[in-house]
């Protein structure tokens, strides 16, 4: 017995010591990882994490614009392999908006038309889009403005542009499996203005591609401090409302006092929400007639920045597949919201796995386009 309680004060004192450690070493928030993650059954974040964390409202307006829906809408049946494929990797909901209006909507696991999940980095899109809005608005001049204008302490060279395209030189550490690296610690701890503050421009800005999490953090920063909103009433006024979004979004945050948006990630809201990003980008930053952002700037976005990266434009990710010019946002668990202006086709997908990666795009990603592809022809 004495041997027993000998081995469990040991232990305890074992782990006292090493949450000492975490502690002195600002690793504390690693316990609200493990509490967020391991608690709920989870093994990293996960797309309905959006209630363990503080949340600023994305207020949509008065009046909801419904999506127009189909003569077709649903009379063509996925096809076998989608439908293994989303039953596979835990799809929420699968959307094709064809000719502005919705093809094909099917969710799974009790999921439906208001269910809120997280975007994840499909976010980095969005906060592009504030990005040229900003610009549009006045309150910045264009992509070639340093960030040292907002934020004095940040090498001269580097630029709002650097940041969207992900070629900012910043010591950032995008190890998403790492709880000690960046991305962990922008999840789970709760000032990431100081953890942003805190990085250094390592390399030369604006010479390649390297995806990066705390450049559109502090892009956010910079559109916050240029617009004196939060990024969740900016994104309210210049797109949730314009847009009639059938719900109000959440933006998570750091925490309540600091009350920062996660900028590189995670607002929650449903499919057609999402869908509707993709319908004005693919029109060019036109909705029913209205200008809501300049054709050049979507024109710039979606068009490699990089010889080396074609596949990474400002905040989109591009792909010539099928002979197309697609550009799609995209979040680490396979929420997508892909875009094909050729074919008047949008593809929103969201839900819990994707597979390996193939040529910087995921595996799935291109299945789905596949997929779609032979449901439309199946149709005609």
């Amino acid at each position: 017995m004495k041997r027993f309680i000998k081995a469990v004060l040991f232990f305890v004192g074992i782990i006292l010591f090493i949450s000492l450690c975490l502690y002195a070493l600002g690793y504390d928030y690693i316990f609200k990882a493990v509490r967020t993650t391991y608690f709920t059954g989870h093994k990293t974040a996960f797309i309905d994490d959006y209630p363990y964390f503080e949340n600023h409202m994305i207020h949509k307006g008065d009046s909801i614009q419904e999506w127009p829906v189909s003569s077709e809408y649903n009379k063509t049946e996925a096809t076998s392999k989608l439908d293994s494929l989303n039953a596979e990797l835990s799809t929420a909901a699968f959307l094709i908006i064809k000719n502005d209006s919705i093809w094909f909507e099917k969710y799974y696991q009790d999921y439906d038309t208001l269910s809120k999940t997280n975007s994840f980095s499909m976010a980095k899109t969005i906060v592009t889009a504030l990005m040229y809005k900003a610009i549009q608005d006045g309150y910045l001049e264009n992509t070639r403005q340093p960030v040292a204008d907002f934020f004095p302490k940040f090498d001269s060279r580097l630029t709002i542009g650097d940041l969207s395209s992900m070629s900012s030189g910043l010591d950032w550490n995008e190890n998403y499996y790492n709880p000690f690296a960046s991305t962990a610690k922008a999840y789970f701890d709760e000032d990431i203005r100081k953890q942003v503050l805190d990085l250094k421009v390592v390399e030369e800005p604006g010479q390649e591609f390297k995806y990066l999490s705390g450049n559109t953090e502090l892009l956010g920063m910079v559109i916050a401090k240029a617009t004196g909103k939060t990024l969740s009433q900016y994104l309210s006024e210049s797109f949730w409302k314009p847009l009639g979004m059938n719900d109000d979004g959440l933006w998570q945050l750091d925490s309540k006092t600091r009350g920062m948006e996660k900028a590189y990630c995670c607002i929650a809201s449903n499919a057609r929400n999402f869908g509707k990003f993709g319908k004005l980008f693919e029109h060019y930053g036109e909705w029913k007639g209205r200008r809501l952002l300049d054709s050049s700037y979507i024109a710039q976005a979606t068009h490699p920045r990089f010889e080396k990266a074609p596949y990474y434009g400002y905040g989109f990710w591009l792909s010539n597949y099928k002979d197309r010019h697609i550009f799609y946002m995209r979040g680490i668990l396979g929420q997508y919201v892909i875009v094909i202006p050729e074919d008047n086709l949008v593809i929103v997908r969201l839900g819990e796995k994707v597979l390996p990666k193939k040529d910087n795009h995921y595996k799935d990603f291109y299945m789905y386009i596949d997929e779609v592809y032979k449901m439309l022809n199946n149709a005609s």
